[in-house]
């Protein structure tokens, strides 16, 4: 079997690929951390209902930073890859295939970003992260604050909830504002 020799093209357009498998499985987790992030309010609102401890909801603050933070991080991934295929790959399979001329590539990756509802839909979604991650834990502290029999301990570690709750807004509208 003779051997054949990979192109510069074929290696590239094997990266885009690759990059754009990533980009999907980082699509559907990220999605996914929303469902996953519901899912575990509604039970420990339930087992907090259930059991009239104010104090579970100290539950809910951490476990959304967590989510919150890994849906943030695979999002600005998401975002990187989309970057790098627009201004690094695609331009490389241009001048490869057009040797000079003004031939796009990857027309996608720019063309969806110049729709004009896509800064309401950027906005729409800021909000719907900003619920899901950083309200739900703030208001879940409120009731903790105003119907708990909380020891000192208790309430120094909510006030350190609520603060790590805070940052966590602040990078999800630093994100949503960079892009």
């Amino acid at each position: 079997m003779p051997e054949q020799d990979v192109t510069v093209g074929q290696l590239l357009l094997a990266e885009y690929e690759s990059v754009k498998s990533e980009q999907r499985a980082r699509i559907g987790f990220r999605d996914n951390l929303l469902y996953v992030t519901l899912a575990v309010v509604a039970a420990v609102i339930a087992a907090t209902a259930q059991a009239k401890q104010p104090s579970m909801l100290l539950a809910l603050p951490p476990v959304c930073l967590v989510l919150g933070w890994t849906y943030l991080v695979n999002d600005e991934k998401i975002s990187a890859i989309g970057l790098y295929v627009r201004d690094d790959l695609g331009p490389k399979l241009a001048e490869l295939a057009a040797q000079g001329s003004r031939f796009a590539t990857f027309g996608w990756e720019a063309y969806h970003r110049s729709d004009t509802r896509r800064r309401s839909r950027k906005t729409i979604q800021t909000v719907i992260d900003l619920t899901a991650f950083c309200a739900v834990p703030l208001a879940a502290l409120v009731v903790f604050w105003v119907n708990g029999d909380a020891t000192r301990l208790l309430v120094a570690l909510s006030v350190l909830e609520a603060l790590a709750v805070a940052g966590l807004a602040s990078q999800v509208v630093r994100y949503a504002t960079a892009g």
